[in-house]
């Protein structure tokens, strides 16, 4: 399974990278580099169904869990059905 995240889909991304020198004249790129999500492995109990899942899960979508209820965010999601 791909790093992703299970609620949001947030994966990596790639980027390109400029030089300082670049700034001051022509084009002339460094290459590109990836860039990662902050992805967290989690254990997250439902009391809804009675069930602890572990997920792969951004911080990002941690903060919505807390928000919102791991039910009804992981039900939107698609996780539960």
């Amino acid at each position: 399974m791909a790093k992703q995240c299970a609620v949001n889909g947030k994966s990596s991304q790639t980027a390109g990278s400029y030089s300082n020198r670049v700034r001051a004249t022509q084009f002339n790129p460094c290459g590109k580099k990836r860039q990662y999500a902050n992805l967290q492995k989690k254990k997250i109990f439902v009391p809804e169904i009675g069930k602890t899942l572990t997920l792969t899960l951004s911080t990002r979508a941690i903060k919505t869990i807390n928000k919102f209820g791991a039910y009804k965010v992981l039900k939107k999601a698609g996780v539960l059905k």
